[in-house]
């Protein structure tokens, strides 16, 4: 009996000594945000439009997290987003700091074996997206095509923004799958260098989302400024109406399914992801605080004065989507990758 008050003097500091060698991740988010900015990287440069969602997101997203920490954009281009998605996925703390905004085709780099993906998008946290996208190919409005069935017969110059981005993709396969004749300049940091090259003459259009063409050149399409050549997005837009759908250029079944899987991403939006192997109750706490941004008044006033569409989807949705999109079968996975190689 004598020896009981040491014995429970050590078995204290055995405690307090387990406490102390507790990981990071057992640390209260409130306390571990509280005063402190985290990051929202952004795989693109300044003035495009993931730009612009990734600092729309990270005005009004801190709010939302314990301990209201502030949130600061980080652009980090390069690769289409590759490079921003693989320090995401190899080199961020993996305790809710940092997260970021990728290209919604840079899930689909890992499967075609795109040179800098080096991450495994089914392992990636996905948080959520604000937007579903609508591609459309535009042509400045002194280009020699006027609507896509020119396209089989006359050389369309488009600007592209690196590997993984549909910039780049859809018209590489549009060429060998359906005949066309796009031209792709490269080395543009972002759409609204594209934009400015248009305008100058050095190229005559591109291919990107459609919310960009609008946050950026509102009037283009109203005016005329350029000609909508096609669209692809799971419904046709209600704004471009007499516009082809790519799926309908489809010449038989395998082309079509061929082309759904090309422009799987326009389904994964704007993504926003988290590193792989988040504590449960941080993907959570991410998750729930990218899920109350979507619904902030504030955040909706902001999205309208950006000229964007506001229709989010949640990470759970976007985690389905990238396991449906990772079982698509080898031979359509094949050609696609051979394709925009």
């Amino acid at each position: 009996m004598a020896n009981h008050p040491i014995k429970l003097a050590m078995a204290a500091m055995g405690t307090l000594m387990a406490l102390g060698a507790m990981p990071a991740r057992a640390q209260p988010a409130a306390e571990l945000f509280a005063g402190k900015n985290l990051s929202l990287i952004i795989g693109f440069g300044p003035g495009g439009g993931y730009d612009l969602w990734g600092r729309t997101v990270a005005r009004h997203i801190g709010k939302h997290l314990p301990g209201k920490p502030a949130v600061v954009s980080q652009n980090m281009p390069g690769a289409g987003s590759y490079v921003a998605a693989s320090h995401i996925y190899n080199a961020a703390p993996k305790d809710g700091t940092v997260f970021g905004i990728i290209a919604r085709d840079a899930a689909l780099g890992p499967l075609s074996g795109a040179p800098g993906a080096r991450f495994d998008a089914t392992k990636l946290s996905w948080l959520g997206s604000p937007t579903k996208e609508h591609n459309v190919c535009i042509a400045f409005h002194t280009a020699q095509v006027k609507n896509v069935k020119q396209l089989r017969d006359t050389q369309l110059i488009l600007g592209d923004t690196g590997p993984g981005t549909g910039t780049r993709s859809y018209p590489k396969v549009l060429n060998d799958l359906l005949g066309f004749k796009f031209k792709l300049v490269s080395g543009f940091r972002s759409s609204a260098d594209v934009f400015l090259a248009m305008e100058r003459g050095e190229v005559d259009g591109i291919c990107e989302s459609l919310d960009s063409v609008n946050q950026r050149k509102p009037d283009w399409i109203a005016n005329k400024t350029v000609n909508v050549l096609l669209q692809a997005g799971a419904e046709p837009h209600p704004g471009l109406k007499g516009v082809p759908n790519v799926f309908d250029l489809a010449r038989n079944d395998e082309e079509r399914r061929v082309l759904e899987f090309l422009y799987a991403g326009q389904g994964i939006g704007r993504p926003f992801v988290a590193p792989p192997d988040l504590p449960p109750e941080r993907l959570k706490m991410l998750r729930d605080a990218f899920n109350a941004t979507m619904k902030d008044p504030e955040f909706i006033a902001d999205v309208k004065r950006n000229k964007f569409d506001l229709e989010p989807e949640d990470g759970e949705h976007l985690t389905k989507l990238i396991n449906k999109i990772y079982a698509t079968p080898k031979a359509i996975i094949e050609r696609v990758s051979n394709l925009i190689k």
